[in-house]
């Protein structure tokens, strides 16, 4: 009885070499973009991932707070918005503070996303607390005042009419 032939192996023992070559290739571009992002006569400062990090990184990740606290997203451990307006209050106030104290030294769009970003959050701030506070007049959310293990802000039972905008009922 004839044996059945085993299937040939074909190994390409060249690949980590490729892989080697195609990393340090990707490295050496990333390295002018890095040093275009720096600010001038300062190296370039990089995230843990590597990748270089900068005055917009900053500002988004206020924003992010702030929108954070006004119930943009949702907490991903309960699922529910949360509403701290002090806390909200704090990271809009910083990002005044990084306007003020970099006047002039930013470059044209860089100086646009932080008057943008302040103007709108103030907007959107003013907005959410008359929503809130028409809210809890008609007793559709309670305040929370940080008990035990809570930190102060609002409990909100669900999601309905607070969306992304931070506005009770649209």
């Amino acid at each position: 009885m004839p044996t059945p032939e085993e299937p040939k192996l074909i190994i390409d023992s060249d690949w980590k070499a490729q892989a080697q070559a195609e990393k340090e290739r990707l490295a050496a571009s990333a390295k002018p973009k890095a040093a275009e992002a720096a600010a001038p006569g300062q190296p370039a400062k990089e995230s843990p991932a590597g990748e270089a990090i900068g005055f917009q990184d900053l500002v988004s990740l206020l924003v992010t707070q702030a929108l954070t606290y006004m119930g943009a997203y949702p907490d991903p451990r309960t699922g529910k918005a949360v509403l701290a307006p002090e806390y909200a209050k704090l990271y809009i106030d910083l990002l005044g503070v990084v306007e003020d104290k970099t006047k002039g030294n930013l470059n044209e769009q860089e100086q646009a996303l932080i008057t943008r970003s302040v103007s709108e959050l103030r907007l959107e701030f003013v907005e959410l607390v008359k929503a809130i506070d028409k809210a809890v007049a008609e007793g559709k959310i309670k305040p929370n005042t940080g008990g035990p293990g809570g930190a102060p802000g609002l409990a909100i039972p669900d999601m309905g009419g607070f969306g992304p905008g931070g506005v009770v009922g649209g």
